[in-house]
């Protein structure tokens, strides 16, 4: 028996939203954050509006929805308050805040760890005060050593450098000018290739290598994604870059895209920096108006376009595959590899994805040459690195450091140390993903080499700092929460370890050291050897570090 097939009559306006956006690159997050923003949640009605529109099955549809964090599905939602509740914040009295907010709910970090405790209501960041909740900007990073020169920080304090004017007294898009008019894209490539600079945002490939790939990898359309989804605890370096000196992004963009050979541009923004989304869209119209993005740039033939997509809340988008699955408006699970994006990425296309603070790294490069940014290192190490530093530590903020210095001058030299009466007992690395060190680990020099030899990594740069009245198999316990809450579920080695290492961070399991300590041992094997992306290999550092640098804690916390 043939069923009849029954078909929604839109609203004019759900249509006016559809006919807006259908036709639009990676249109679903723009138009599911359309709905959300007009209506204050999105409804039944927007969902099979949005569903019939973009031929996204139903079920499919509201599967990705509920995956993400902020979408509402209540009237009001969107205007209820979420207050971030990630590792700095709960330091600095997160759950007071939670329960003075009627209506409140927790987020996980929210990428402001060096002004807390944030709430996110509506389309505003606010931060929470004695006085009640106040609208402040991103923090400057602090001046550096007078003998140390920056790179990406460079000109980010100078008056007017957010405007298209200002960036341009600063000798913005001279770099992506005279590749345009004056050289190839393989001069690029080469001079990348020279300057030694690799990703900032974890993985540390070397950039050059990555473009060169996309560049020569069969196929057209081919795309550049700036993933701007800066989700990692004790990480918020890339919005103070975006929030002051936009120009740069778009510019480190363009020059990708030149390189490559991509004639578009996707910047995949975070959720929790809405003030960021609109700093971003007039930076794009001002570059748009002056000729370098769009149709025709600088008189040539060469057509790039940039598009800006907002996230909806989850930090696996992080990864870059399950980021590529959320553009394209599908369930932001990460992706099988082979094969990597470099050959078949967004919508199939070879692409090249990069975090903000590598591409804000290639214009100066292309500025000022290969050599000048090699020698911004220490000894071997080119370049610099910027640290987000929070927590235990008298002068948080975004740190931009030459490869190689030692952390202990980071901590105490530039940052003041620990508060008075008080020790550093232990930091994290990478946000939360490279576990703790501690005693005399210490003593690495910031770089990759250094940091991975006591069992570590530098990743993203973020540094969370925690003094000697800390319980650190508390704060473990928060952190493999974090990873728990935040597992995406397709690989049940993460989805169900780190489960597990949650709750024997939470006292469940064996009452003896021992069978405790083999239990761990297997789920840190299995999770790191058979987990599909980054989080499930990295939360096991979590539990591993804990043990090594704590063993005392760790025996009364499991036999006390």
């Amino acid at each position: 028996m043939n069923r009849p097939v029954v078909r929604l009559e839109m609203s004019s306006g759900d249509r006016d939203l559809i006919d807006r956006w259908r036709g639009e690159e990676a249109p679903l997050l723009p138009l599911l954050h359309a709905f959300h923003e007009r209506d204050g949640h999105l409804s039944e009605e927007a969902l099979r509006a949005v569903s019939e529109g973009l031929r996204i099955p139903l079920a499919e549809l509201y599967g990705t929805v509920t995956f993400y964090h902020h979408f509402a599905r209540e009237p009001g939602g969107l205007e209820a308050p979420r207050v971030c509740t990630g590792p700095i914040c709960r330091l600095h009295g997160a759950g007071r805040v939670l329960d003075d907010l009627e209506g409140a709910s927790p987020m996980p970090c929210s990428g402001r760890c060096d002004d807390p405790v944030p709430v996110i209501r509506g389309r505003d960041t606010l931060v929470a005060r004695a006085d009640g909740l106040v609208s402040t900007p991103a923090p400057l990073p602090p001046r550096p050593a007078p003998d140390v020169e920056e790179c990406v920080f460079r000109h980010i304090r100078e008056p007017g450098q957010v405007t298209l004017a200002g960036y341009q007294a600063t000798r913005g898009y001279v770099g992506f000018r005279r590749a345009v008019l004056e050289e190839s894209p393989e001069i690029v490539l080469d001079r990348l290739d020279a300057s030694g600079l690799v990703g900032r945002g974890g993985a540390g490939f070397p950039t050059g290598r990555k473009w060169r790939a996309v560049r020569e990898a069969p196929g057209e359309g081919k795309t550049v994604v700036c993933n701007a989804d800066e989700g990692e605890p004790g990480c918020f370096k890339d919005r103070v870059l975006m929030d002051y000196d936009p120009h740069s992004v778009l510019e480190g963009m363009l020059l990708a895209a030149y390189a490559t050979g991509a004639s578009r541009g996707f910047l995949y923004l975070r959720y929790e920096y809405p003030e960021t989304a609109d700093v971003l869209a007039r930076a794009l119209d001002e570059a748009r108006a002056a000729g370098l993005v769009g149709q025709g740039i600088l008189g040539t033939d060469l057509d790039i376009e940039i598009y800006v997509r907002r996230g909806a809340g989850a930090y696996i988008c992080g990864e870059e595959t399950s980021l590529l699955n959320s553009l394209e408006g599908g369930h932001p699970f990460p992706r099988n590899r082979p094969p990597y994006p470099v050959t078949r990425g967004y919508l199939g296309t070879p692409t090249a994805v990069n975090n903000v603070e590598t591409l804000v790294t290639v214009p100066p490069i292309m500025r000022r040459g290969a050599e000048w940014y090699r020698g911004l290192g220490l000894g071997e190490h080119a370049g610099t690195k910027v640290i987000s530093l929070s927590g235990d530590i008298r002068r948080p903020g975004n740190y931009e450091v030459p490869i190689g210095m030692p952390l202990r001058t980071l901590l105490y030299d530039w940052a003041g140390g620990a508060f008075e009466g008080r020790e550093i007992q232990a930091v994290t690395m990478a946000g939360l993903s490279g576990g703790f060190l501690a005693g005399d680990d210490l003593g690495v020099t910031l770089d990759e080499p250094s940091i991975r030899s006591k069992g570590s990594f530098l990743g993203a740069g973020g540094i969370m700092v925690f003094d000697d009245r800390r319980d650190m198999v508390r704060v473990a316990r928060d952190a493999m929460e974090f990873f728990q809450h935040e597992s995406c579920g397709k690989c049940f080695p993460c989805r169900i370890g780190t489960t597990r290492l949650a709750e024997r961070l939470a006292g469940e399991g064996p009452d003896q050291l021992e069978p405790w300590l083999d239990e761990l041992a297997d789920l840190h094997a299995t999770m790191k050897s058979t987990s599909a992306c980054g989080l499930g290999q990295a939360a096991p550092l979590i539990t591993e570090s804990l043990v090594r640098y704590f063993p005392e804690r760790v025996k009364a916390h499991v036999e006390g």
